[in-house]
């Protein structure tokens, strides 16, 4: 119908929505997928501008870019993107992809399981699909190794005193806070106190802790903060937030792998257990060690993580040079007060 168009697959993992882009995407430069990241990062940040702002989106979605594999074992490749910037790996956006995948045939389905494997800027990633009639049922991701950077980090704040956080990376790196020491429960009516509250700590962490991957360059921020609590079932309960003020919907694939690894490293958690991660609007993952493993000097867990995730639609989107929003725009209605700081 029109001479340039995005076209996208409209697909949501437990609630999170992770629309996928799956024709009609310029080529991004680049060796690597980390390359390609990068270079939306660092050089040409406009497509991801144009499909993750308003008036062609809202805050409480994710757009991940579908690219051919650039090493010749994966099927495919994808790159996160976010209002903020592009990242490496999701778990509930990596869910989305591979249901996308499966159900559009772009990937042959195999039933009752088909496996994918997927180029990604943190890694290489296995996942296993249950199948049955043509639908994607479940998948099982084969994430990265999972470490600790450091436990119990004192993090100096003005409005909770001295917090303590975990740092952790499971595909990106998170910060893990125990939600009680900012005096909240993790239920849907403090979803936006949780997400100020979490953005806050996230600027702290940014002038008070250093990260950096040991193995992959450029992975050297705090991506998020995720508050968690524990279920009198056993299940942790999960609130990821991100810039510029909102709360994933689902459990976090790639926070509940940074908080598998913290389990693992306090002894709680040994090759073979499992814990259920359930998100702030009650949607589940599970969350498996599968092994461990090491990532420079650091003893890492080998983290597999199950969910579900549905294909609900699908959209074109026209790219006009004429258009006055191009760039897109976000206020603070329903960004969140923080809206300023995406820049």
């Amino acid at each position: 119908m029109w001479k340039n168009s995005l076209e996208l697959l409209l697909v949501h993992a437990q609630g999170e929505i992770g629309k996928v882009i799956v024709g009609g995407a310029p080529e991004i430069p680049g060796a690597t997928i980390l390359d390609k990241m990068n270079h939306i990062n660092n050089v040409d940040d406009s497509l991801r501008r144009f499909v993750t702002f308003e008036p062609r989106a809202h805050v409480a979605m994710t757009v991940n870019l579908l690219l051919p594999p650039t090493r010749p074992d994966a099927d495919a490749a994808f790159i996160v993107l976010q209002a903020d910037k592009a990242h490496p790996m999701s778990g509930s956006n990596c869910i989305c992809v591979v249901t996308a995948l499966l159900e559009s045939g772009r990937v042959t389905m195999v039933e009752p399981e088909t496996v994918v494997k997927l180029d990604t800027a943190a890694g290489f990633i296995t996942a296993r699909a249950h199948c049955k009639d043509g639908r994607c049922l479940s998948v099982s991701l084969d994430n990265v190794p999972a470490f600790v950077l450091q436990l119990d980090q004192p993090v100096k704040t003005h409005k909770w005193g001295m917090i303590r956080a975990d740092i952790a990376f499971g595909g990106v790196f998170y910060a893990l806070v125990d939600v009680q020491q900012i005096g909240l429960s993790i239920v849907p009516d403090n979803a936006r106190t949780l997400a100020e509250a979490g953005i806050e700590i996230k600027a702290l962490l940014k002038e008070q802790v250093r990260v950096a991957h040991p193995e992959i360059e450029g992975l050297d921020e705090i991506a998020y903060v995720m508050f968690r609590d524990d279920d009198p079932d056993g299940a942790v309960i999960t609130c990821t937030t991100l810039k510029p003020g909102r709360v994933d919907r689902s459990p976090c694939g790639t926070g509940s792998s940074a908080n598998l690894a913290v389990l693992h490293a306090r002894g709680l958690v040994k090759v073979g257990d499992s814990r259920i991660s359930r998100s702030i609007i009650g949607g589940t993952f599970r969350a498996e060690a599968i092994g461990e493993a090491a990532v420079g000097n650091f003893k890492a867990v080998l983290p597999r993580i199950t969910g579900e995730a549905w294909v609900y639609g699908r959209e074109e989107l026209r790219i006009d040079a004429e258009d006055p929003f191009m760039k897109g725009f976000a206020l603070s209605d329903t960004w969140g007060p923080q809206v300023g700081e995406l820049g």
